[in-house]
């Protein structure tokens, strides 16, 4: 799986975005559409012309990869919540995976959209390419629909399931068992319940039927054959572990490149079954610890401040491979980071940290216009507004366009190790370290103040900070008198040479050995690139965490070759300590990218 970790992911709801195309705004079914926006709970006209034509806009912020909410084909009419009725707007009620919804068409038949390569959805995976923007298809793999209320103009019929426009199956009609029949979840601490019983009343599919799995899995298979680049996949939890590692393994045998990460809902470091997912599903995953530690530092105030933030990487080690995390301050599941509480300058403040940490970082569409509605508090539907503005010079979006060049440019950023080098309830200072290269970030909340900062991995120099015309000097390590107002960023970043490129590169991941001061972690092979088994020439893995030793290598005269190779310590006076077992065997592609990810044996 390549990582995301050199992009910044924009995630758009895709009918609260913009509207490219009037014409298909009221869909099927009329009733569904509001023309006034001002009922939440259905659509407002949002659709994929709307997101070709904002592009550039997106580009410009420094995004270099799009999520978007689920495209497929939605229930038509209206369903019942809370007594009202509420349309498939979001995207999360499928009822034909092979089909493109039709309030995000241009013409009737961009809903086939493989049975032509030059629909609505082609010409926006065209666009995105050509300006070196990756898409993130939203995908549902665990429930189709809830049932419709006949009162508002639906059918009874619940969970019905197309193939591109054919009737297979539904939960009225099961008549090949896809469905669960186990009623609601009671105990949430059950965890057999959770993964085979219906969510909030969502036809719930049956994962062990083969006609289900493969129906499927080649469904998404057909998207990514379009060119989606990455999925974000809802509701991991309520699968089973072994359901996912199948369908993990089978998408990146379509795309071995392709980036997966998935939404287990407050999900992270503080929640065992979910690290236990991301270790082993072949999945990367949303961090809801540290969204939930910036949303109380920053948005909520509390007490403990900046050590909620320190806590949750002080857990990295947990993880098999922690770049995979998929950072954010908010989402449509949850209130907006204003509507908490927090001050324009907060929300810089935490779109800052995500984009100067590990993991790859997730602006959710209108943040950078400060986009808020605090209707019930913000939440769910009132999260979710029409975008209003594409100003480009809101505070907010200069700190991202700016810092999003600082993670496309520096390795250390993407990749590198996280040392705190201060940390106070209301000031917070880390430098992330790779390869030479290294970022420093500071963080205030509170009162003016000054540091000295000592430790800090950069050459004798003058720096500029990243979002202000302010410089520092670094000599021997140290910073002296950094000025932090309130409520203030500071971001300074340093990137060593680097290698040539080359047309493959390998990297080199190894988990499970928990190295002591002065050890080195090497990879040793046979081929040149890996020294030909001479250790004074292999190749060096450098430290992340207790848990992931990491490196990136470029590959000339071994790409396309078979490889052997093994990982060895170097304890200073205490010898060598090698794998205690065979080597491992890969065969190389002769171009691209190829990350070997190991337990240490």
């Amino acid at each position: 799986m390549r990582p995301f970790n050199d992009s910044v992911i924009y995630f758009a709801v895709v009918d609260r975005f913009h509207n490219g195309n009037p014409g298909n705004d009221r869909g099927r079914d009329p009733e569904a559409y509001d023309a006034s926006r001002s009922d939440w709970f259905k659509y407002w006209g949002g659709d994929l012309n709307g997101v070709t034509q904002k592009l550039d806009y997106i580009r410009e912020l420094g995004c270099s990869a799009v999520w978007l909410t689920p495209l497929f084909d939605q229930i038509d009419g209206l369903v019942d919540v809370e007594g009202r009725g509420m349309s498939g707007y979001h995207g999360y009620w499928a009822k034909d995976f092979k089909r493109l919804d039709e309030h995000l068409a241009d013409s009737p038949a961009d809903v086939r959209v493989f049975a032509s390569d030059n629909t609505v959805f082609d010409r926006m995976i065209k666009g995105m390419h050509d300006r070196g923007i990756r898409m993130v298809l939203d995908i549902v793999c665990n429930h189709s629909s809830p049932a419709h209320r006949p009162d508002l103009g639906g059918c009874p019929g619940k969970g019905e399931i197309y193939d591109d426009g054919k009737l297979l199956t539904s939960y009225e009609d099961d008549r090949l068992g896809w469905y669960h029949r186990n009623g609601g979840v009671r105990d949430w601490n059950n965890k057999a319940q959770v993964e085979g019983s219906e969510l909030c009343g969502l036809a719930d599919f049956n994962e062990t039927r083969i006609g289900y799995r493969n129906y499927i899995k080649d469904a998404i298979k057909l998207w990514l054959g379009k060119g989606v680049d990455a999925l974000r996949v809802d509701t991991v939890k309520h699968m089973p572990l072994w359901f996912w590692q199948e369908f993990v393994s089978d998408m990146r045998f379509a795309n071995p490149e392709l980036f997966i990460f998935g939404e287990w809902f407050m999900g992270g470091c503080y929640d065992d079954l979910s690290v236990n997912f991301a270790n082993r599903s072949g999945m990367g995953m949303l961090d809801f610890a540290l969204q939930r530690g910036l949303e109380d530092c920053l948005a909520r105030s509390a007490g403990q401040g900046f050590e909620l933030v320190d806590n949750v990487f002080g857990r990295d080690s947990l993880f098999d491979d922690c770049r995979h995390l998929v950072t954010f301050i908010d989402n449509h599941d949850m209130p907006r980071f204003m509507s908490v509480g927090a001050s324009p300058a907060r929300v810089d403040m935490a779109l800052a940290l995500i984009l100067t940490c590990r993991g790859t970082p997730c602006i959710y569409y209108g943040t950078e216009q400060y986009l808020h509605n605090d209707t019930n508090g913000g939440a769910d539907p009132y999260n979710r507004p029409m975008m209003e503005k594409w100003d480009t010079d809101t505070p907010a979006f200069r700190l991202v366009k700016k810092l999003a060049r600082v993670r496309r440019e520096n390795p250390a950023v993407q990749s590198g190790s996280h040392r705190r080098k201060h940390l106070s309830t209301d000031a917070y200072v880390y430098t992330r370290v790779y390869r030479g290269s290294c970022c420093l970030a500071a963080f205030n909340r509170g009162q003016d103040l000054t540091l000295d900062l000592e430790g800090i991995e950069l050459p004798d120099g003058v720096y500029k900070d990243a979002l202000s015309d302010r410089a520092v000097s670094v000599k021997n390590g140290r910073i002296e008198k950094l000025q932090l107002p309130r409520d203030s960023s500071f971001v300074i970043s340093y990137c060593a040479p680097v290698r040539p490129a080359a047309e493959l590169e390998l990297s080199f991941a190894l988990n499970g050995f928990r190295t002591a001061y002065g050890q080195r972690v090497k990879v040793t092979g046979n081929c040149p690139e890996l020294g030909n088994w001479d250790l004074d020439k292999a190749f060096p893995l450098e430290y992340i965490n207790d848990n992931l030793w990491l490196g990136h290598l470029p590959v000339k005269g071994s790409a396309g070759k078979p490889i052997a190779y093994k990982f060895v310590v170097e304890r200073d006076g205490d010898g060598l300590l090698y794998e205690n077992r065979p080597a491992h065997f890969r065969l190389l592609p002769k171009e691209g990218f190829l990350e070997l990810q190991h337990k240490w044996c």
